[in-house]
């Protein structure tokens, strides 16, 4: 038995095959006409772009349209011109292109690597993948091709790129194992999009597991079974059987009401990145957009987006909501997310610096740009403010004085917009937590970040596996912290959501339900399964089992007791 990262949910069971990645060593060497070799250089680019941009409306076909941004970005970032500037700087300077594109890519990729935040990482990959496939047009190699693959094959490759899964056969594909990858890394999402299960960060995979091997992969716990016993294998099998009814079950929750068992309604919304994810939202059955992480606008620009842009883009969303809530967090910058034009300074501690909510207070003129913006967008729909890494009243109070600003310029403008947009919260500290009932009086709305708020309450860096055991919601210091914000807003009559990734467990959903929160935001797939959870209890049932939690001295216990009562 081999364990790794439980990245997409679903038992798949057939015979490996292991795809091996093509030769792409070169022997660097100097040019004589740097012109001649940019001309070769930039017709591998459009090449690698026409077959990127192929892949791209492959997967808007048969996977969906949020999936296919994921190749499409690939083609934004291959022509970035901070990359495509210092490879042509390089070949001038006599370096071959191989080389200049190896050095140029090592350098981004470095940089994003060096970002905590995992949806920042991401593009490290998404740099590696670039790399490779233009790599291959210059050397004249063939990348992996999973586009044709006998009947229940599991593939087993060192690292799922996006664009191998672009071309992938999902009907003859039980599982995907690979040897590096995370639950956020672009291969698990579009893994989960296909709906095939998938195991990443498996060590030696490609060594251990040969070719016409029998495995089973566990898609949901993380597990690779080797040449399983008969008496395993059945057991997987049923294991399959009962994982494909219950997701077929779960369908009977499409379009109904999100409802508590005793009748208590609440929103489950969906957490986007830019306005081309909206379609997958509402595809699983998305009531609201709880958070819309508006800086992904800022990092895929090379200058600033214009007010316009901005418009543009944050209209897309609220007019595809037709009235439904969309919380659109302003500009979140600094920490883990470094944007090369804004040129902030380098801090020893980041994550406790200049950044999010300090930074545009202390960039007024820019800011009122996105609050422009954000503004004329409202009269499109139900559009929400929300002001990221607060931690005293004065931060809110300021930012609601620019707003007003802001209206006052629009109205002598003649332009439209809400004039009782509501201007809210992200609570992701613990300053904002043990604050919480006096910023309740202050903001219209709170949205839980649980990511930064259990990792800022635990001192734990998620990102840091040696202390990974503390990065857990079921610690009773964070639950505590919580029940308290829940609570303070409940009390002072505001909407209280969440849009970390605790609002989606289904364990944890009972305490929630219990301390009053209303709008539970998550990541698409899991809409439906939170609609069935939340329809399983009554509000009595949930105080009961939170009373008992709460009573819990550790994480371990307060996960046994809720795993005992889960339904």
């Amino acid at each position: 038995m081999y364990q790794g990262v439980n990245a997409s949910e679903g038992i798949g069971i057939g015979t490996v095959m292991v795809a091996v990645d093509p030769d792409l060593t070169f022997e660097p060497h100097e040019v004589a006409d740097s012109a001649a070799e940019k001309e070769r250089y930039q017709s591998a680019l459009s090449v690698f772009c026409e077959k990127t941009q192929a892949q791209a409306d492959h997967m808007k076909e048969t996977v969906g349209e949020a999936e296919a941004e994921i190749m499409s970005g690939h083609i934004v970032l291959a022509q970035d011109p901070g990359m495509t500037d210092a490879i042509n700087a390089a070949i001038d300077g006599g370096t071959c292109a191989e080389q200049a594109l190896m050095d140029t890519s090592t350098m981004f990729e470095n940089m994003f690597l060096s970002m905590d935040d995992e949806m920042f990482r991401l593009r490290a990959a998404d740099i590696a993948d670039i790399r490779t496939g233009i790599l291959a047009e210059l050397l004249g190699k063939e990348v992996v091709d999973l586009s044709v693959l006998p009947e229940n094959t599991v593939v087993v490759v060192h690292d799922l790129t996006p664009s191998m899964t672009a071309t992938i056969d999902k009907a003859h594909v039980a599982g995907i194992v690979t040897e590096t990858g995370g639950r956020t890394s672009h291969s698990a999402i579009i893994a989960r999009a296909l709906e095939i299960p998938a195991v990443l960060s498996v060590s030696n995979s490609c060594t251990a597991l040969r070719n016409g091997m029998t495995v089973v992969v566990d898609g949901g716990k993380g597990i690779v079974e080797a040449d399983p016993d008969e008496e395993t294998l059945a057991a997987y099998t049923a294991k399959a059987e009962a994982f494909a009814a219950e997701k077929a079950a779960l369908e009977a929750f499409r379009g109904k009401p999100s409802v508590t068992a005793d009748g208590i309604k609440k929103i489950i919304a969906c957490n986007i990145g830019n306005p081309d994810d909206v379609p997958n939202a509402l595809d699983h059955d998305a009531e609201a957009i709880g958070l819309f992480r508006s800086e992904f606008l800022f990092m895929d620009a090379a200058e600033l987006p214009s007010e316009e842009e901005q418009f543009n883009a944050y209209r897309k969303v609220a007019s595809a909501l037709k009235g439904a809530p969309v919380i659109i967090r302003t500009l979140d910058v600094g920490g883990d997310k470094e944007i090369p034009y804004l040129h902030m300074v380098k801090e020893d501690n980041p994550f406790m610096g200049f950044r999010a909510v300090r930074y545009c207070l202390a960039n007024p003129d820019q800011y009122k740009v996105q609050l422009r913006a954000l503004l004329r967008a409202s009269a499109f729909g139900d559009v929400k403010i929300m002001i990221p890494l607060v931690t005293c009243v004065e931060e809110v109070l300021a930012v609601k004085e620019l707003v007003e600003q802001c209206k006052a310029e629009l109205t002598e403008e003649g332009r439209k917009f809400n004039e009782n947009i509501e201007v809210g919260i992200m609570v992701e500290t613990p300053a904002a937590s043990l604050l919480a009932d006096r910023l309740a009086e202050v903001a219209d709305f709170f949205s839980i970040g649980t990511n930064d708020l259990i990792g800022y309450t635990m001192c734990a860096d998620r990102g840091n596996d040696t202390i990974s055991n503390l990065y857990q919601v079921y610690y009773p210091a964070v639950l505590r912290s919580l029940k308290n914000i829940i609570e303070s807003g409940v009390k002072a009559g505001i909407m209280v959501g969440m849009c970390g990734e605790a609002a989606a467990d289904p364990l944890l959903e009972p305490l929630l339900i219990s301390w009053g929160l209303e709008e539970f935001s998550m990541s698409a797939p899991s809409i439906l399964r939170a609609r069935k959870t939340i329809s399983q209890w009554t509000k009595a049932e949930c105080d009961e089992l939170a009373e008992k939690a709460l009573a819990c001295n550790t994480a371990a216990e307060v996960k046994a007791l809720l795993e005992s009562a889960a339904r």
